[in-house]
């Protein structure tokens, strides 16, 4: 079969898209990529989202171990000094380490500086605060802070009761 001068570009034609159609093709991978850009822009911004709140729960979660941590700590400091385990208790919420002179004044002043610097911002953090009631008997522990830098309410507490 011979063919022609001809039929070679006639054949070549009819592979080749129109020209109208490659300039709407060029505008449609344009767009389709400018609609994916923004689809992982906001997947990304989800992204971030968690991971804000992921910290925030963290922080939270990260105070809640201290507390209960500090709340043993003084414990066990009032089962060394069982004799005078009545002292230890408090007039109520304590949020500036009490000077004193006595074993059991101090335990519980290093007790608050030891609050406030492992769970407050810094030392002087006023919002952290401890309170000892009921000791030797049934002593119940309390633990508070300010919980709004992660997220959480303002005030938290952690309660802790036991007999020494």
């Amino acid at each position: 079969m011979s063919m022609k001068r001809g039929d070679s570009c006639k054949a070549d034609r009819r592979l080749r898209a129109p020209r109208g159609a490659r300039r709407n093709a060029r505008g449609v991978s344009l767009i389709e990529v400018l609609v994916s850009v923004v689809v992982l822009s906001i997947g990304l911004l989800g992204v971030a989202a968690m991971q804000s709140i992921a910290l925030r729960g963290g922080q939270s979660s990260f105070e809640s171990s201290q507390a209960v941590i500090q709340t043993s700590a003084i414990l066990e400091a009032m089962r060394a000094n069982r004799i005078n385990a009545a002292a230890y208790n408090t007039a109520g919420m304590v949020c500036a380490a009490p000077g004193g002179g006595s074993l059991a004044q101090e335990d519980v002043g290093d007790w608050i500086t030891s609050m406030k610097t492992t769970i407050g911002a810094d030392a002087d953090d006023p919002t952290v605060c401890g309170q000892i009631t009921g000791c030797p008997a049934a002593c119940v522990i309390t633990v508070q802070w300010d919980d709004s830098r992660a997220g959480g309410e303002n005030t938290r507490q952690v309660v802790t009761r036991t007999t020494i």
